[in-house]
């Protein structure tokens, strides 16, 4: 059954048996209300009767006081014990209709006591009752016609925007495009906010396509070269490497030297992949001092060079231990790589961050190329990689890292004097 059919089904019947449910309450408390008012207009005229009995006199007409307190289309009986004493009626006989009795003990004439028992007649009522179940069974009729046109046009509400949701869906599957659904920018009801975030996910989608296509097409370029010097090293060392030594020495050292550059770049390539998960982030107090020392002692033990810290202040910084660690190995990688000095580590603070500063003196970059740094396989000039084994990747991944902590980094550079790489990290309060 479709959803369109269940919601007017559903919403139909609901509305049927709360319409029946009303009117059934409206005619039985009615009909409570009718009997009960007219069995307590019989109480009170009995009760009157009884008054008046106790008060009258041995000559006194007793049919005309009878008759007085007779109710409309009723009769009054009098009994002494089981035996009927004597009654007043309407007519000679009561019809068969309906109709209720009241009794209660009194003193007659004579002293004795007598049960008095007023009948009354509930035709008229039961003729009203009857009249307003016509009338509510007309209504229930009449109230089905728009309560059945209600549940189309809810039934045409909820679903229109789920058909043209489901209609994009299958466009975009047919296309193989991020096909989105026209609403409007501001306000709208729960599925136009359903339409919206479908509108987001496609916009995430296609960006994330985007970015894989790029990654492939670039990454694929990429290991393209070293390759292909490997496979020409390769072939020009089976054609002469037996015969010339100088030969064979110089394609041993080119196909261990692209080898060496394509494992790096393939780390990098699935560093870059795993960055593109949400990385989980624990941030905790870290002394700053004390930790940049230790980033940098491990920087000189691995590449016998001079790494300067001067952090005199600010003292703590809050930031992930492992992360920020591997984002500043890469940072002083990128230093050295184009520095033959020293490279310094130097700290700062402002009202809302705390800075750290990597410099080095060394070839620094043209001006022109700041802005594309940390673009995936950007290379500021391709001999300057080549000589430093560059892929590219690495900024690229220090900008995704800092991005996750939240750190903005700001680049400085002169030609011929050096480059700094400053890392802005949000106090406490600001992450």
């Amino acid at each position: 059954m479709r959803l369109k059919t269940k919601i007017h089904l559903l919403t139909t019947i609901l509305m049927l048996v709360i319409l029946v449910a009303t009117t059934s309450g409206i005619y039985f408390l009615y009909e409570k209300f009718a009997y009960d008012t007219e069995y307590n207009q019989l109480q009170s005229r009995a009760n009157d009767l009884s008054s008046t009995l106790s008060q009258l006199k041995a000559h006194t007409n007793l049919q005309q006081v009878l008759r007085a307190y007779m109710p409309t289309d009723g009769a009054v009986y009098i009994y002494d014990g089981e035996r009927l004493k004597t009654k007043v009626q309407a007519t000679l006989e009561m019809p068969e209709v309906p109709s209720i009795t009241y009794t209660m003990p009194t003193i007659w004439i004579d002293g004795t006591v007598v049960d008095i028992t007023l009948q009354q007649s509930m035709e008229e009522v039961e003729q009203t009752l009857d009249l307003l179940k016509v009338i509510l069974v007309v209504v229930s009729i009449m109230a089905t016609l728009p309560i059945f046109l209600a549940s189309l046009v809810l039934g045409r509400l909820i679903l229109l925007p789920l058909e043209r949701l489901n209609i994009t869906m299958r466009k975009s599957a047919a296309t193989g495009k991020y096909e989105k659904i026209d609403i409007p920018e501001k306000g709208g009801d729960e599925l136009t906010n359903i339409n919206r975030t479908f509108n987001m996910m496609m916009e995430k989608l296609e960006q994330h396509y985007q970015k894989q296509q790029e990654f492939v097409s670039n990454a694929s370029h990429e290991l393209k070269t070293p390759i292909t010097v490997i496979e020409s090293y390769a072939k020009l060392l089976l054609r002469r490497g037996f015969d010339n030594r100088e030969v064979a020495q110089e394609s041993l050292q080119a196909i261990a030297n692209e080898s060496t550059r394509m494992h790096e770049m393939v780390l990098q390539l699935l560093e870059l992949a795993k960055n593109n998960e949400h990385l989980a982030i624990h941030l905790e107090q870290l002394e700053l001092e004390p930790f940049l020392q230790k980033v940098a002692s491990q920087m000189q033990q691995a590449y016998h060079r001079t790494f300067i810290v001067d952090a005199k202040f600010p003292r703590f910084i809050y930031s992930d231990e492992k992360i920020l660690k591997q984002l500043l190995f890469i940072l002083l990688d990128n230093a050295r790589k184009y520095s033959e000095d020293e490279v310094r580590i130097l700290t700062a603070e402002t009202t809302n961050h705390a800075c750290i500063t990597i410099q080095d003196f060394g070839i620094g970059i043209p001006e022109e190329h700041l802005p594309h740094l940390f673009e995936r396989f950007y290379r500021v000039t391709e001999d300057r990689n080549r000589k430093t084994g560059g892929s590219g990747l690495g900024l690229a991944i220090a900008h995704e890292l800092a991005e996750q902590l939240g750190i903005t980094i700001d680049v400085k550079s002169t030609l011929g004097e050096g480059t700094s790489f400053t890392l802005c990290i949000p106090k406490e309060e600001e992450q």
